[in-house]
């Protein structure tokens, strides 16, 4: 899965809006004006990255020698806005309202999700590095009530919101952590759970 940081994820953003309304590409003196870059040097690096995830194409000695891979547009982009916190750890309260400093909204690339998500959640805590997911990730969450056993869930305990590894047996179902220094999560027949979604992907920012 491609992981971009939210300044390259932009970058990308902005070529795609340029061959699309102007009909060509940015140069990378463009593309460090618009970010304020202090050299070309600096978009060269973000250009750079984008090409070797696959995500444009560069032609060599071109002033504007970026080409979108795949006959990539606008319907590639996702505007997703970011809902709150989800805890990889604890579980805390749904922290629903952009009271924290996050960013409401974000153009992401639809190919950074394994499904379409329908928001963003910013992780808090460290109970799944084991599946590559560390504080202060951005992770898409596709909007269900329904998961397969094994799959990585947003759930909802008891009013809090957690992202845990769903594990149903035939009595009674937990989250997992991917962390040994967290315990599982056991839900009792008498709780309030639910699903709110499953995990499609994310983003780690830079």
């Amino acid at each position: 899965m491609i992981e971009l940081t939210p300044k390259r994820a932009a970058v990308l953003a902005f070529i795609r809006h340029r061959v699309e309304v102007l009909g060509l590409p940015p140069s990378l003196a463009e593309i460090a004006g618009e970010f304020g870059f202090a050299s070309r040097n600096a978009a060269q690096k973000h250009v750079q990255a984008l090409a070797e995830a696959g995500l444009i194409e560069l032609a060599p000695h071109q002033k504007r020698g970026i080409r979108l891979a795949g006959g990539q547009g606008r319907a590639d982009l996702l505007t997703l806005p970011v809902l709150g916190r989800v805890a990889a750890g604890t579980p805390i309260g749904a922290d629903i309202g952009l009271g924290s400093g996050l960013d409401p909204q974000w153009v992401l690339d639809r190919r950074l999700f394994s499904l379409t998500p329908d928001y963003l959640l910013k992780v808090q805590g460290d109970s799944m590095i084991g599946d590559g997911i560390l504080d202060g990730d951005l992770v898409g969450v596709h909007r269900t009530a329904e998961a397969r056993n094994g799959q990585v869930v947003v759930a909802r305990v008891d009013g809090e919101i957690t992202i845990k590894r769903l594990e149903r047996g035939r009595q009674r179902i937990r989250l997992l952590p991917r962390n040994p220094e967290h315990a599982p999560i056991l839900i009792e027949p008498d709780q309030d759970f639910a699903i709110e979604g499953v995990y499609c992907g994310l983003v780690r920012r830079g």
